[in-house]
């Protein structure tokens, strides 16, 4: 491509503030604005000089925007934006429900296809980055068994589930991996571990005033696919408290993939991630998937793809001599 990539991010919370940090660290991508559903004037971006406009500005901007980068939450905002986005631009999201990928990604693709435009889904470090490790798990190590545990870390799209219920002011999430099924995994034992036996959650809640905690409770404990497969625990906190102890964003796991290629050979591969603040490392997973959905674009590949249809080249600034010269 000729000069820049030109980028847009649609929403600005964390996530969004993280791509506006991770384009910064880049030499071939340049922030063309911010577009938000919030009144334009009450959004502070990092760099003074960034251009903070109404969504519905985005009608004019086909000429000036190569890719959009969609930092909305998966539970109701990226189900309809993706689609309704891709019908005219190139875009990237993070979309993480899991059960609910196959149905996002024929929408997506539907309204990228008829629009001649790129579309990658579900990108990210899970779905994402451990996406690919336990493809290539399975890939290389077919005899044998994948474990992916998470955390223990907050959970941006399960803090965003929880800040949808009613009676909910504030709240976060906290995925825990259960010590004993680790350790099972790391011994070799290739236990068959339920969802429930892998994992707890645990939750931080601010209540709005005159809000049922029974009620808000038991709406979250039973929330199809993010919390009803677990043993979640709830917590009710003041306000205070949740913005002293819980204002960070540590995150991180890992990928196990412990298999056979004879009877005399054992083998186990490891992907881990320890993170400090998941938005910002999530944010530049997005930003690298954004580089590649624009050089797709630009070469007539289009229509809505995942992680695992994009080569690795392509997520690099580097031309492909150099990657062969330097990293391969």
């Amino acid at each position: 491509m000729a000069g820049p990539i030109c980028v847009g991010i649609v929403g600005y919370g964390n996530l969004g503030r993280g791509v506006e940090r991770a384009l910064a660290l880049t030499s071939d991508m340049r922030l063309v604005g911010v577009f938000t559903r919030r009144d334009p004037a009450a959004v502070r971006t990092l760099e003074a000089d960034v251009a903070v406009r109404p969504l519905s500005a985005l009608e004019g901007q086909g000429d000036q925007v190569d890719v959009l980068i969609l930092c909305g939450g998966s539970k109701s905002d990226l189900p309809e934006q993706t689609p309704a986005l891709a019908s005219r631009f190139s875009v990237v999201d993070s979309f993480d429900t899991h059960a609910r990928i196959p149905e996002h990604f024929a929408a997506v693709d539907a309204a990228a296809r008829g629009a001649g435009t790129t579309a990658v889904i579900s990108t990210g470090w899970d779905p994402g980055l451990f996406s690919l490790q336990r493809l290539y798990g399975e890939a290389i190590l077919p005899q044998g068994e994948t474990y992916t545990f998470w955390g223990r870390g907050l959970s941006q799209g399960h803090s965003d589930a929880i800040r949808r219920v009613p009676g909910v002011a504030a709240g976060v999430q906290y995925t825990i991996p259960s010590e004993e099924a680790v350790a099972r995994v790391r011994a070799g034992d290739q236990p068959q571990l339920s969802t429930r036996e892998k994992h707890t959650r645990e939750c931080f809640v601010v209540l709005d005033d005159g809000a049922d905690p029974d009620a808000v409770r038991e709406a979250i404990v039973t929330m199809p696919d993010y919390f009803e497969p677990y043993d979640t625990t709830v917590r009710f906190v003041l306000a205070e408290e949740l913005a002293r102890e819980h204002a960070g964003a540590p995150h991180g796991g890992f990928v196990i993939r412990s298999g056979t290629t004879s009877e005399d050979a054992a083998q186990t591969m490891q992907f881990q991630l320890a993170l400090q603040s998941n938005p910002e490392f999530t944010s530049s997973v997005l930003v690298a998937y954004a580089r590649a959905a624009a050089r797709l674009a630009a070469s007539g590949h289009h229509g809505a793809m995942t992680p695992f249809d994009i080569a690795p080249g392509l997520l690099s600034p580097k031309s492909a001599e150099q990657l062969r010269a330097e990293l391969l």
